[in-house]
């Protein structure tokens, strides 16, 4: 979590938990919002002194260092004494703001009304929601007459009216006209000079069937513009005005709904009006509309896990063990993350997978049962049960009998999933991965495909052949962004940023690249990818290149921390609690980056002379010395598994094997 900035309002600012920050009085408030405006540039002091004061005073310049000091120790209240800040900086002749991309709304605001352009109507109309969600007034309210901020003031103004003409845009696409006529005529009467929102608004007349209406507000704006400015209506709100009199259906910008979405809102009406209220087949429609969720982005998969367990409870519910089956079996989403985002729900899925295989009839389907054994094989992902592997094993075999592509692909997840009993078998899982891009190019199954080339990327990379890792990673851009699936793309940019770390780049160039790949998580609705894995990855690559670890005992190390701890604490000067930290460690689990923990474990270890750790680590990574530790991730790496063996052999006084 990060200290985030607001200036849509008030200036304010709230620390990682949320709680707002008191940046003291409003000359401090002046300095922080003179460096927002600047975005990241410096600001030199001196004109910090221009701009805070009409007449400066004696001794201005040091009153700006009292502000800056100030401000930043409530922005980092934990940094520790002569520690350079890391948010507000000194450079050259000026301070600066170094705030990620995301941590400042206005920032985000900005981003979020750029990526609508391509968005479909569905995803824009929610981001739109989100952003104008984000106002709590006027931009840089409290500053209105400073010269510094007012084009700043009048850019993100112009932004917003953008975003809410744009958001009336998205409803009338979506057939929603009725919803945007209230919001535009309030629009329109506050700021009576934009010609989009007047033919907004009287395309969504138009459109609810008030075709008087709608002319009398084009006249309105005719006359408005005509006496006030002396200006002739523009072209698109003739061409609006001449085809609402012609009866015909305006096509330029703003648009009826496309046919996709049409036939979208038109199927799910006949839907609710032909299945009944309480039908069963609803809780199966339901999943498939899950599963499709689930891999859209923006948001989607977070929903589909938050509705999922709630529809395998309501077929519990009913009694009917076929129907759970289905239900539960039927939401084959690919996952390639060993980490579960939600493990308790993950644990609740399994148990209730366990009882619907319990209960089916002896002359049930196999390929149902092989569903259920599937999703226990991929909810088990990550946890030492003996039942994972062998769910995996008997899914595999039933598809294979049943000669099932779908149902295959499913259950060669789960093999995936359970293929992590020991170091070194990324051979083991590219053979996954490439018999899942065979299976799914033959018989179109293009979410698995996506799925197999993100095995191989993997598993390619933690075998340091990054040529057939780089085709891997650009097969799976292709196929997902052909079939709509965006989360692909933050697993390669992972990938693209631990390749950067791997062959030979710099470790502050290698440290950028894992930030940036980090931004693309934000908001994908996938906890248990980033939660900590940012400063692991950050770690690793110190740890690697022997350089000092971070001491800041404030870093959300997340599910990761166990294994981080032994060296924060050595980075802080306190070995004894460090060897007590270590033998509390426990073995990493069977995942994607179980080389790598192993090896932060056997770093400390050699720090603190533990020979009973070292040589636990020195036996677990053994199996795996012609990989690259962590790379089998395709998100980050501690280095040749070899160089870290080499460095155990060493202290435990004996040669490398």
């Amino acid at each position: 979590m990060q200290v985030r900035f607001g200036v849509l309002g008030p200036v304010v600012v709230w620390d990682a938990s949320g709680a707002p920050v008191d940046v003291k009085g409003p000359r401090h408030r002046a300095v922080l919002a003179r460096l927002v405006v600047a975005r990241g540039r410096v600001v030199p002091v001196g004109r910090l002194v221009e701009d805070l004061w009409e007449e400066p005073p004696p001794g201005a310049v040091s009153a700006v260092r009292t502000f800056v000091a100030a401000l930043r120790r409530a922005l980092e209240p934990h940094r520790p004494p002569r520690v350079p800040a890391r948010l507000l900086v000194t450079e050259g002749p000026g301070y600066a703001l170094r705030a990620a991309p995301d941590a400042v709304d206005a920032w985000r605001f900005e981003e979020a009304v750029a990526t609508i352009t391509t968005a479909r109507p569905h995803r824009a109309l929610d981001r739109l929601d989100q952003a104008l969600g984000w106002w709590r007034g006027p931009a840089y309210a409290g500053f209105d007459d400073e010269t510094w901020v007012r084009p700043e003031r009048g850019r993100l103004e112009q932004l917003r009216l953008h975003a809410v003409e744009s958001r009336a845009e998205a409803l009338l696409t979506l057939g929603r006209a009725a919803e945007v006529v209230p919001d535009l005529d309030a629009h329109v009467a506050e700021h009576p000079w934009r010609e989009e929102a007047w033919r907004l608004l009287a395309l969504a007349l138009y459109r609810t069937d008030r075709q008087g209406d709608a002319l009398a507000v084009l006249r309105r704006a005719r006359a408005l513009l005509l006496d006030q400015l002396g200006v002739d209506p523009g072209p698109r709100l003739r061409r609006l005005e001449t085809d609402i009199l012609r009866q015909s259906d305006p096509v330029d910008a703003g648009p009826a709904p496309p046919a996709a979405d049409r036939v979208w809102a038109e199927a799910a009406a006949a839907y609710d009006r032909t299945v009944v209220s309480g039908a069963r087949d609803r809780l199966e429609s339901t999943v498939g509309l899950l599963r499709s969720i689930a891999v859209a982005g923006g948001g989607g998969l977070e929903a589909a896990r938050e509705q999922r367990f709630a529809t395998i409870a309501a077929a519990e519910q009913l009694g009917d063990p076929e129907l759970t089956a289905r239900v539960i079996g039927g939401y084959d989403v690919p996952a390639i993350w060993t980490r579960s985002d939600d493990p308790a729900q993950a644990a609740r899925i399994v148990a209730a997978a366990e009882r619907a295989l319990a209960a089916l009839h002896p002359d049930s389907s196999a390929a149902t049962r092989a569903r259920l054994l599937a999703t226990i094989a991929v909810e088990s992902r990550g946890t030492r049960a003996a039942r994972g592997p062998e769910a995996a094993r008997e899914a595999e075999r039933i598809a294979r009998q049943l000669a099932d592509p779908a149902l295959l692909a499913f259950a060669l997840n789960g093999v995936f999933m359970q293929s992590f009993r020991r170091a070194g078998l990324a051979p083991e899982r590219d053979e996954v991965g490439a018999e899942l891009v065979a299976l799914s190019t033959r018989h179109g199954l293009p979410t698995f495909e996506v799925l197999g080339h993100l095995i191989r990327l993997q598993a390619r990379g933690a075998l340091g052949d990054f040529a057939t890792a780089d085709r891997h990673a650009a097969e799976a851009d292709r196929v997902a962004e052909r079939h709509e699936r965006p989360l692909a793309g933050v697993f390669t940019g992972w990938y693209r940023a631990l390749r950067l770390a791997a062959t030979g780049a710099s470790v502050p160039e290698a440290e950028a690249g894992y930030r940036a790949a980090a931004a693309q998580l934000h908001g994908t609705g996938m906890p248990g990818v980033e939660r900590g894995i940012l400063p692991l990855a950050l770690l690793c690559l110190r740890v690697w290149h022997g350089q000092p670890t971070y001491a800041d005992g404030h870093t959300d190390w997340g599910p990761y921390a166990p294994w981080a701890r032994p060296l924060v604490l050595l980075a802080q000067d306190r070995p004894a609690d460090a060897a007590v930290a270590l033998r509390r460690t426990p073995d990493p689990p069977y995942d994607l980056l179980f080389e790598a923990l192993w090896c932060l474990t056997g770093q400390a270890a050699i720090v603190l002379d533990d020979r009973a750790v070292l040589a636990r680590a020195h036996a677990a990574l053994a199996p795996a010395v012609h990989e690259l530790a962590g790379a089998g991730s395709g998100m980050l790496t501690a280095g040749p598994v070899a160089q870290h063996l080499d460095r155990l052999a060493t202290a435990l006084g004996s040669p490398a094997d």
